[in-house]
């Protein structure tokens, strides 16, 4: 039978043929989990990945879980390719979370806590205290936590309060009766949030050196000091987690900014998707709190331990232990940047590219700050889509904007989980007179770009950074991303054009360099795709290289299918979520698909074809999902400098694909296999270390 013709015979948009994007997001989790359980990783380094994983499982509860559960609400029966019902989906979620909390406990306490204790960082519990600890402790319940609590006992004129997401919160158990004679039985108390969850007990009755109280013991071991003529029976840590999905009806409003701060404060006290207590919370005390929130009993996560891992991941930066750290390096400035003082005259020279957190981020920030002193410079213009207020980005936007400099910044507000952040920075902004704008009605603006507007001699001369991460100082030491800088004059007019769509909400007109979503970025990687296709059925070769975060558009997955049936090899490496099945017989033999989870986020969006022996290679700000091609602005450009080209290859594809001790290779059935070389060991990450960082 022809390829073409056992293409043509083979549905693929059969619901088969794709993994569930929740059940793909739960396997990134367990992936992440695992390297908490890897004792070739610093000790330090196991505990903060465990406290990741925390993290990304909140998140999904708090967006992805909650999701389904309003669409369950509503009736909706939309599924995605895999036909899967939101009903079915929260179904086959729930025991396989309760499995990831149970296996982040299990390995808190078998592996790391008694690891860390003969290292000498212990977590104290009460019955372990010596007498000096319970006075210190007693000493700081006073001055510190009671004065700023607010308990609540519960009575008809005191209703159960509403819990802040993801708020630690203790339900109290009381005998004896109040100042008004009534024996309400329960209280709730909430823990402040000003203060730290992890509190060092001071050197001076510490028998180690790393030694810490955790702030719920604190309270549970003096909360009857908070009801005064009672005892407390029971005190229980719980934490309930809410919908924090925000939702502006865009074409109802005049001013995103101000409808997105009132928005704010409703995600705090979003719809209950799930209840966490501590494990020796008795079961009368779980189905009243179940009831209050409205959960059912698969809601419910019992926790072996703090309630809330993330409140540990302070620990690893508050501890000075080295040895049980990963090594620092010092990232690397490329020499052409490193000998001339002018960031002009060095991008004049040639296109510049960085790989982070190999190489530094500081280039740019020199880049913004000479823009903002530079008499010559007339204009900056940047998107912002995570970035943080107090950093050296803003701060140069801010002396740019100070200096007389047109700058205009496109600030995306509903950046999730940043839209705080992103208020105020566009407030700090306009009050120095920058021009702020907040991207396009219905879309979000993830594209990552900067330009500078110059006089040279009679000429406007532009320069351009565009960059595959945000311009974010703390996630550059991080998240493995590429920057490039260019004055390449096609390049430079796109990046202007894309700016005044932005602005001007008119067309940006025909970009010659630059692939665009929403308009035509999808069409370009089938195209691409279809194009290594041809090849194929030529009898030349084709394939197609590809790294990102998401992989899930059906309609990209499908040609990527078809790519294989007609013999194009098909080669990604996708960090997280993941939909495309590799090796199903008659669809996908010539596909293969890798995660890598090491000591940095993998972050990088790069497309590369071989095109008939004349590679084509592109760096992103998109994955390749559906929001990315259809909701979002981004931007997809070409790197045409044949050495630069060839690098980015070697550094991400070469190094990755040969990557046999941090690579999880996907199964066709949805699960991961960790590569593991008995010798000749090679971590993609470690080796850029060495190449790259100085």
């Amino acid at each position: 039978m022809a390829k073409s013709e056992r293409s043509e015979r083979v549905n693929l948009s059969k619901p088969e043929l794709y993994i569930n994007r929740e059940l793909s997001q739960l396997a990134f989790m367990r992936r992440v989990i695992a390297q908490s359980k890897d004792s070739a990783m610093p000790l330090l380094e196991r505990l903060r990945f465990l406290c990741i994983a925390s993290q990304i499982l909140d998140e999904f509860f708090e967006i992805r879980v909650a999701g389904l559960k309003q669409q369950v609400a509503y009736g909706s029966m939309q599924s995605g390719p895999d036909s899967i019902s939101p009903a079915d989906q929260l179904q086959m979620v729930a025991p396989l979370a309760h499995e990831l909390v149970a296996e982040q406990y299990k390995v808190l306490n078998k592996l790391l806590l008694p690891k860390l204790a003969r290292q000498g960082v212990k977590f104290l519990t009460e019955e372990t205290w010596s007498s000096k600890q319970v006075g210190w402790i007693k000493q700081y319940f006073d001055r510190e936590l009671a004065p700023i609590m607010s308990p609540v006992g519960l009575d008809p004129s005191h209703p159960f309060p509403e819990p802040l997401n993801k708020s630690l919160a203790f339900i109290v158990t009381l005998d004896g009766k109040d100042a008004f004679g009534r024996a309400s039985g329960k209280a709730i108390v909430q823990a402040p949030r000003s203060l730290p969850r992890v509190v060092r007990v001071p050197e001076s009755i510490a028998t180690s050196a790393n030694q810490f109280v955790l702030l719920s013991s604190i309270v549970s071991a003096h909360v009857s000091d908070l009801f005064q003529g009672m005892k407390a029976t029971g005190c229980f840590q719980f934490r309930v987690t809410r919908n924090s999905d925000l939702f502006v009806d865009e074409e109802e409003i005049d001013d995103l900014l101000i409808a997105l701060e009132g928005e704010l404060s409703s995600r705090r006290f979003g719809d209950a998707v799930r209840l966490e207590v501590s494990h020796d919370c008795p079961e009368d005390l779980v189905g009243f709190l179940s009831a209050q929130f409205g959960l059912g009993a698969s809601e419910v996560y019992w926790c072996e331990g703090p309630v809330n891992l993330m409140r540990l991941a302070a620990v690893p930066d508050i501890v000075a232990r080295p040895d049980l750290k990963f090594p620092g390096f010092t990232p690397s400035v490329p020499d052409r940047i490193r000998n001339n003082d002018n960031m002009f005259d060095a991008i004049r020279a040639g296109d510049i590219l960085l790989h982070h957190p190999f190489e530094s981020f500081a280039p740019f920030v020199d880049f913004l700050r000479q823009a903002a002193r530079d008499p010559n410079v007339l204009a900056i213009k940047q998107t912002l889509y995570r970035t943080g207020t107090e950093s050296s980005v803003v701060a140069a936007l801010v002396d740019a904007a100070t200096n007389g400099k047109e700058v205009l910044v496109v600030i995306e507000l509903r950046a999730r989980f940043d839209e705080e952040a992103n208020i105020e920075l566009a407030n700090k902004l306009q009050s120095v007179g920058a021009h702020v704008v907040y991207g396009v009605v219905g879309l979000k603006t993830h594209a990552k770009m900067c330009l500078v507007i110059r006089r040279e001699g009679r000429e406007l001369t532009r320069y351009v950074h565009l960059g595959t991460g945000n311009y974010h100082i703390r996630t550059t030491r991080l998240y493995t991303d590429y920057g490039l800088f260019t004055c390449e004059d096609d390049l430079c007019s796109d990046v202007q054009k894309v700016f005044q769509q932005l602005t001007t909400l008119g067309k940006a007109g025909k970009l010659k360099k630059i692939v665009q979503a929403p308009f035509s970025l999808h069409a370009s990687m089938v195209a691409n795709i279809e194009r290594e296709i041809v090849f194929a059925q030529e009898g030349k070769s084709g394939t197609v290289w590809a790294k990102m975060n998401s992989l899930i558009e059906p309609q990209i997955i499908q040609a990527l299918y078809r790519a294989s049936q007609a013999g194009v090899r098909v080669e990604l490496i996708v960090r997280g979520i993941c939909a495309l099945k590799p090796g199903v017989p008659g669809v996908s033999e010539n596909v293969k698909v890798r995660s890598i989870i090491g000591r940095f986020l993998e972050h990088t969006r790069v497309f590369c074809f071989h095109n008939n022996g004349d590679r084509e290679l592109f760096l992103s700000s998109a994955d390749w999902m559906g929001r990315n091609f259809f909701s979002r602005v981004e931007t997809c450009f070409p790197i045409e400098d044949k050495k630069l080209r060839e690098r980015i290859f070697a550094e991400t594809f070469t190094a990755y694909l040969d990557d046999n001790s941090q690579a999880w290779v996907l199964q066709a059935d949805g699960s991961y296999e960790r590569k593991r070389a008995k010798k000749d060991r090679m971590s993609a990450q470690d080796y850029l270390l060495e190449t790259l960082s100085d």
